[in-house]
């Protein structure tokens, strides 16, 4: 006779095994203050990297984690993109931004936010942040 012997092995850890079932509760779509990226900036045209793209390193001094999306594809499309992304806050920049130094914000599955003063969407996002608040 052979005794049988039955080795037991975890693939997933108890950590690994949380982060899956969260991943799957929030489909993705994380909260602000736990979202791999928290906002994407969308500048509509070329001439509005710059502008982006400072937006961008004063967010990320507040440690906000920002990507800017440089692509030549319609605004539409970069929406879209950046919904798929489930990214919480999108910062579409144009002229008008540019001129008034504002942004205008669009939360992630919900309509327009309308333009804002860059210090009020900062001041917005930190406070969502710091108190976990859902958006």
């Amino acid at each position: 006779h052979e005794r049988p012997v039955m080795i037991h092995r975890a693939m997933l850890g108890s950590l690994e095994r949380f982060m899956g079932i969260l991943i799957e509760h929030c489909a993705g779509a994380f909260p602000t203050w736990l979202a791999p990226v928290q906002v994407a900036i969308l500048p509509i045209a070329d001439r509005h990297n710059d502008y982006a793209f400072k937006l961008a390193s004063d967010l990320r001094n507040k440690n906000l984690r920002v990507t800017v999306n440089t692509d030549s594809a319609k605004t539409g499309a970069k929406v879209a993109v950046a919904e798929a992304q489930k990214i919480p806050y999108m910062l579409i920049v144009g002229d008008r931004e540019v001129a008034t130094e504002s942004v205008s914000v669009r939360q992630r599955g919900r309509k327009d936010l309308g333009s804002m003063k860059v210090a009020e969407f900062t001041a917005r996002i930190l406070a969502e942040v710091a108190t976990r608040a859902a958006p």
